[in-house]
């Protein structure tokens, strides 16, 4: 990642309260530092530089763009944490993938697990991967493409990447899983729509949506 140039773009808020921090991530920009003084920007850092209570819940990869929660309080840290480890989060991704993916709905039910020679890809292992579940809705189809809609059930690295990869439609642009044409675009195209949780204060259900930008 020595050629990190993060985007150089303002904060964008999509909703403040007492214990809540929803934000919009562009593409590019890493979630948390990496490692190195090379790496230290980040969404969480830029965040604490306006809201210094900021407090990491969970993450994005670094090329995905889209909607992200932070905790405000150390009550509202472990609230969310708990709600992604019980899988109370609802995601929803967009994503444009390589080809005509048919059908319109279904499930990839294939355990994950990193590739270690070829850090930081993952891949599918049956016998040593952890449990790892998408379900897709296709949106539209043409020009060689698919737009879908993905819904993970599980939360694993690469899961979205690697699993339209197994089911043979890359998601364009991906720099560690597509080749050709598909890998010859300007971005991944994969955006975190919406995230539905419960409010930390009284457990209200909300739904946080960021649109699409591709």
């Amino acid at each position: 990642m020595s050629d990190y140039s993060p985007p150089d773009t303002p904060l964008e808020v999509v909703h403040r309260d007492h214990e809540l921090l929803l934000l919009a991530k562009p593409a590019g920009l890493l979630s948390v530092p990496g490692k190195g003084p090379g790496l230290a920007d980040c969404l969480l850092t830029r965040a604490q530089a306006v809201f210094p209570e900021t407090r990491l819940v969970h993450r994005l990869d670094r090329d995905t763009s889209g909607i992200m929660v932070f905790a405000l309080t150390p009550h509202a840290q472990r609230h969310l944490g708990l709600q992604f480890e019980k899988r109370y989060m609802k995601k929803s991704y967009v994503a444009r993938v390589a080809g005509a993916l048919e059908p319109a709905t279904g499930t990839v039910d294939l355990p994950l697990i990193v590739d270690w020679e070829n850090r930081p890809r993952q891949m599918v292992d049956h016998e040593n991967g952890r449990a790892a579940q998408t379900d897709w809705r296709v949106m539209r189809r043409g020009d060689g493409e698919t737009r879908v809609r993905l819904f993970p059930k599980t939360g694993r690295s690469h899961q979205l990447r690697v699993h339209m990869l197994a089911l043979g439609h890359p998601i364009l642009g991906d720099p560690f899983y597509a080749t050709g044409a598909a890998r010859d675009h300007d971005r991944l195209m994969l955006h975190a729509e919406s995230l539905r949780l419960r409010h930390p204060d009284g457990g209200v259900g909300m739904t946080f949506r960021v649109k699409c930008p591709f």
